[in-house]
């Protein structure tokens, strides 16, 4: 069995310019999903997807080995599906064809070895899942959402008014930390949201996203209570 990691990085990000390489606690952002997904001990190759010279240069200097993307795939409008799709590609073309992946997102800055062996854990299940992300739970319910109607704001979801929280609907979203997938399944379809697809649960405050100044300051603020006990779990 094959596994393989991808970590997607391009150089061109706009709200947060050179997000991925950004230190965090002297170290580029994108160092510590590399760290982490090595540390699993998992993963016969950790790659990192990027078209930018700089990042691809971080990246071997933790120990990453980089596929060279696209410029047509480095754009605002270049998916993470495209992403991996090209690099599995382009492995696949020197002979390598992973059982599963893993794509973990540069910024996961803290997610946890243990994180990604357990997910997989629910990927290779009997029961197992084509897809297994990381997921979080909303910290305002979104049943509760408020629009703007004529100059009010109004329920968007009436039906849910004034119900206690312990009766709304649980509710969790995609908090952009990892996804894995089997490779045949994710080649044949272009998605990682398949019919048999499974959540693994991270805190919210460990899948903060950082895509703008303000995120970028919670996390270095974070960073001191967090990394440290990551790698002690």
């Amino acid at each position: 069995m094959i596994r393989l990691a991808i970590i997607p990085a391009r150089g061109g990000s706009k709200r947060l310019p050179r997000k991925n390489i950004l230190p965090i606690q002297g170290q580029p952002m994108l160092s510590y999903p590399i760290e982490t997904a090595l540390e699993t001990g998992l993963f016969d190759q950790v790659m990192i997807s990027t078209e930018d010279d700089e990042i691809a240069n971080a990246a071997r200097q933790f120990g990453a080995g980089v596929i060279k993307r696209p410029d047509n795939l480095a754009g605002d409008r270049s998916s993470v599906v495209q992403v991996c799709a090209h690099a599995l590609e382009s492995l696949g073309s020197q002979g390598i064809r992973p059982t599963c992946f893993c794509c973990i997102y540069a910024t996961a800055i803290f997610i946890s070895p243990k994180d990604i062996k357990e997910s997989l854990k629910q990927l290779e299940a009997r029961d197992g899942a084509d897809v297994v992300m990381g997921v979080s739970e909303f910290n305002l319910q979104p049943v509760q959402a408020l629009e703007m109607k004529d100059g009010f704001l109004r329920h968007k979801w009436p039906e849910y008014k004034g119900l206690q929280s312990q009766f709304q609907p649980k509710l969790m979203a995609s908090n952009g930390t990892f996804y894995w997938a089997k490779t045949n399944y994710f080649l044949e379809n272009k998605s990682f949201y398949p019919k048999r697809v499974k959540g693994y649960p991270i805190p919210w405050i460990r899948a903060i996203d950082l895509d703008t100044p303000e995120d970028l300051e919670n996390a270095r603020m974070l960073a001191p209570l967090i990394l440290g006990d990551l790698r002690k779990e």
